[in-house]
Formats: structure tokens, sequence, C-alpha cells
């Protein structure tokens, strides 16, 4: 241990150095999240923020990690500002850091302003209910869990599902049908490997749509303290494009649950006491503090879409991350196993599945007139296949009456041709709620209990 000497603007020497954590001893009085620069015996400069101040105390993060540091030779200086960064529209189309430094070997970005990243979640009184579709040329999400512009709808995977490519493929299709506005992608990953990073790069240059693209990328190697900026600093370019451009902007973050695990990691670190499974008890306001950052607000033409992913942990959906992530969204997507493991893509299992907004957002003027009864009437069909799947599981398929193998093949038509597509497939959504109605022809007429008569008789026979 060692006390801090003052030498003009900087500490020399440290309390104490815990993995990411360095500890300084009597400082002046310091700001929570203060950038600092921590600067090793080489004279290599580090950035870091400001976790915990006191008194007595200071406890700050060193984002690119302590090693090499030495407690009587470490020397700090406080910035006395958060972390900021220079954000403007000529970053689309690049590929950052998670700081927010340019890693594609372009020149250094000249912003047109400079922001907070911590942000600011937007004002309840002062947000505008979503109510504009979002086309993402995915079935089974325009046709029964809706994307609406100024949404938040995560989506609940697992280890070895699909998901990265579900989400470079809703960050290449996706579009606001019958608007004109500039509509962007801020694109978020972090803990993810080299090949992973590639492969969404890769994605985005081959469609073209890269120009309209932000990357920032924390990769696997880099230290994990990295990921607790990274979609701070994503959000904050999507701010200024939004409520200063006034552009339509999706901000896709994955993977949101490596972020959680760093904010577990540094909880432990700091000697906090831990809440559900070990992770800090200010999960949920953390986790807030960021998906509250997306909406429209009253009097600005553009909006943030947010599209959150995370792996559950052994597939549990009661698990700390999905669960209060469940809370905070409107809605989630939730992937199946099983339905991958049939290769179905996307897996995305019919019931869970969930768009608490779709219904503004959707029929006449939105959509199409029938498809919010649709949409409920494939619900309510769907739900009753696994009724009878189950069923069959205990008695057999041949113990099953003609109307319940009618629907066993409805279910099977329905996962085939409506909620298995390519990968590069981008459907309209006047071709899903048409293939919605092609699936629902396996069954009679009289089953069909969502829908009116006057759907039936335009849509169903034709």
């Amino acid at each position: 241990m060692a006390d801090a000497t003052l030498v003009g603007k900087e500490y020399i020497g440290v309390h104490r150095i815990e993995g990411p954590l360095i500890v300084i001893e009597k400082t002046h009085p310091v700001g929570y999240r203060e950038l600092i620069e921590c600067v090793d015996p080489s004279g290599t400069v580090r950035l870091g923020i400001v976790l915990e101040t006191s008194v007595d105390y200071v406890v700050a993060q060193v984002f690119e990690g302590t090693a090499g540091l030495t407690i009587p030779d470490t020397r700090v200086r406080f910035c006395g500002k958060p972390l900021r960064i220079a954000v403007t529209r000529d970053m689309l189309g690049r590929v950052f850091n998670g700081l927010g430094t340019p890693i594609d070997g372009g020149p250094p970005q000249r912003g047109d302003a400079e922001l907070d990243i911590n942000g600011m979640a937007i004002n309840p009184t002062a947000r505008q209910y979503p109510r504009d579709f979002i086309q993402t040329g995915i079935s089974v999400i325009d046709g029964m869990n809706t994307l609406i512009r100024g949404q938040k709808l995560p989506i609940f995977s697992g280890n070895g599902l699909p998901h990265n490519i579900l989400a470079a493929q809703i960050a290449r299709q996706a579009k606001i049908r019958g608007d004109s506005s500039d509509f962007a992608v801020i694109f978020a990953a972090m803990g993810v490997k080299h090949d992973v990073a590639r492969f969404f790069i890769n994605s985005f240059e081959k469609s073209g749509v890269l120009e309209n693209v932000a990357l920032f990328l924390s990769l696997a190697d880099e230290p994990s303290i990295e990921r607790i900026i990274t979609p701070r600093t994503a959000l904050t370019l999507a701010e200024h494009l939004a409520f200063n451009e006034g552009m339509h902007v999706l901000v896709i973050m994955t993977d949101m649950t490596n972020y959680c695990e760093s904010l577990r990691e540094i909880s432990t670190i700091r000697g906090e006491i831990p809440s559900r499974k070990g992770y800090p008890g200010y999960l949920y306001s953390d986790l807030a503090e960021l998906y509250e950052r997306s909406g429209m607000i009253k009097g600005c033409a553009g909006s943030i879409t947010s599209l959150p992913i995370l792996t559950m942990p052994n597939d549990d959906i009661s698990h700390p991350i999905p669960d209060l992530s469940g809370y905070i969204t409107e809605g989630q997507i939730v992937f199946d196993r099983e339905m991958h493991n049939r290769q179905i893509y996307p897996p995305v299992a019919g019931l869970p599945s969930l768009s608490r907004l779709m219904k503004d957002g959707i029929g006449k003027d939105l959509t199409r007139d029938d498809h919010p009864h649709l949409a409920s009437q494939l619900f309510a069909a769907y739900g009753y296949v696994k009724d009878v799947r189950n069923l069959a599981s205990v008695i057999g398929e041949e113990e099953l009456s003609p109307l319940d193998h009618q629907y066993l093949d409805f279910g099977r038509s329905f996962e085939q041709k409506f909620v298995s597509q390519g990968m590069n497939e981008d459907r309209t959504i006047e071709q899903t709620l048409d293939l919605g109605w092609e699936v629902l022809r396996e069954l009679p007429a009289e089953e069909l209990h969502r829908v009116t008569e006057e759907e039936i008789e335009k849509f169903y026979g034709g």
C-alpha cells in the first residue's frame, strides 16, 4: 500500500490494485463516473472512470486493465468530467471499439458534438407513444411479434443458437414503410469472438448496408470492463442521430449476458453484497438505465428502437438477466432449441414470444386490415397444436381424432412455411400475411374463431 502524493494535478502512488480496479486514498472531492487518466511506469496513459467516491477513498476502473501497474509508481489524473465521445453522422459506415475509437484503419472522427456517454433515460412525460410498424422481412416477427418504432424488444436466445445471424439479418432488412426519413443501425457487440465480429462486418459489407451502420465491437480478448462502456457509447451516437439529426435508429446490442457478467465481476471485486446468482442488487436499475434511453420524444422527428440480445444460461428464461429484462422491455422474442434442432430458422417459439406494442402498430392504414385478427388466429391455432402434440405423446397419433390430425398438419405447415425462411429472405408484410392465410387453409373454416366472416371470404378461399 502507498499513500497518494499530489504533484501538480497528478496523484503519484495508489493505495491498492485489485483486478481492473485501483483505489486512491485521500484525494480532493471527486465525482461519480468522472474520467481518469492512469499513467503506468512506462508513461502509457490508460483511461478509466470513477466507480465509488468518499472522503477517504476513490475506487476507479481502468478500461485497458491494470497489468503492469505498480502501487508506488502509478500516476492518476482526475479529469473533472465524465467520459465523453465525439459524435457525428459520418460515424455511419465505420467500425469502433467499445470506447468509440475507430479500429477500421480510417481517420479519427471529427464530431459535431461531444456528449457524455452516460446519457439520460427519456422522461416518461416527454415520450411519444410508439405506433409505426418496422418491417424486418422476417415473418414470425412481422406477423406475430411485430416490432414498432421506438420499442424495446429483446431476443432471448441460448448458446449455440443463431441469434447473431438473425440480428445481422434484421440489421440488413429493417425498414419503415412509407417513411422517407433516414434509417440507420447502431450495432454494439460485447464480448464477441473475432470470427463473430468478422461475420457482422462481412455481412453488412456484402449487402451494401454498411454505409448506414455503425459498429461498436468489444471483442472477447479485450478487458471485460470495456463491455460496460460499449452499449453506452453506442447509445450516445444513437441519441445524436435520432434527436439531433432526425434519423430513425435501430440499436442492436449483443450479448447483454456478457455485459451483465462484467457487472457481476466488478461487483465481486468491490466486495458488494451479491443478489440473485451473484449479480449485484442494482442489476435491474443498471439495465433500465440502458434500455430506457430508447424511444420517441414529442416534437422530435427521430426515434431509437432497441433490440437487445441475450443468451439465457442453460436456456433458463427465469434466470435474472432475461427475467429483469422482461420487466423493463415491451415484450420478448424467445428462441426454441428444439425447433433449432429440427433445422427451423429462425427458431422463434410461437407462444412465449410477445410484442406488447404490436396491437397499436398493426391493422388498417398501418399494415393490413386483417393483420390483428390473423395474428390472433395463428396464436390460438398453434397453441392448440401444442396441446395435441402433448396428447399424442401420451396416447399415440393413431388415437387422435381427424380434427386433431388436421391441427398437426397445420402445425407442421406453420413451422415449415410461415416460421421457417431463408437467412437472406426478405418478405414484405403482404407476403407474410398471405402465408399466414395459406397455412390456415390446413384447418376447416369453422375452426377459425378469431377472424371475421368477411376476412374468411376474402382471404381464406383465395
